[in-house]
């Protein structure tokens, strides 16, 4: 049976990787600036092999509402220009030799809507998954207090602990989805 501190040392790193995701999710999120983030993580069908868009070439953002990218194998072109129009980011990529230009309509107020009610969406799917941390970590507090590892009052200690963490995080993870809902209403 862990510690009581281990069990709130443990919590506590798996909640901050609830934060990191959700920041890895919105990354994803497109707003009204282009941005290499949106495009790095991209499938492509290289010669039978899926692989990340940022493999083949070099990817930059020349102007707030334009990508570039730098194909780096002549043969890899068509394959990204694919997964590209493919996606479900509504680009329209214009080549140009080996660079790829990608301009950024801009975003509509329906679609600016849909955008942050997904934010939202994302942001509750990692409060509940901050939650599920805390129960889990309460649940093995309880179950070393009845083991008689923890006396009751470090048990009140350690669950007053493990809320302040929650609460925290929770904390975050709110300010993260409000910072990308900004950004997505900015016009």
């Amino acid at each position: 049976m862990a510690d009581p501190d281990e069990i709130l040392l443990n919590a506590d790193e798996k909640m901050d990787g609830a934060v990191q995701a959700l920041k890895r999710e919105l990354n994803g999120i497109r707003t009204g600036r282009a941005h290499p983030s949106l495009i790095e993580t991209l499938p492509v069908d290289y010669y039978g092999a899926i692989t990340p868009l940022k493999q083949l070439g070099t990817i930059n953002a020349p102007e707030p509402r334009m990508l570039t990218v730098q194909v780096w194998d002549r043969g890899a072109l068509k394959a990204v220009e694919k997964a590209i129009q493919t996606s479900d980011l509504g680009l329209n990529p214009a080549v140009d030799g080996q660079l790829i230009r990608l301009p950024f309509p801009p975003l509509t107020e329906q679609r600016r809507k849909d955008l942050v009610k997904l934010v939202h969406t994302r942001t509750e799917e990692s409060r509940v998954a901050v939650r599920n941390v805390r129960r889990h970590a309460h649940d093995e507090l309880r179950k070393a207090e009845k083991e008689g590892l923890v006396s009751q009052d470090d048990l009140k200690r350690h669950e007053e602990e493990l809320q302040k963490l929650t609460d925290q995080h929770i904390a975050t993870l709110d300010a993260e989805g409000k910072k990308k809902e900004v950004e997505l209403l900015e016009v």
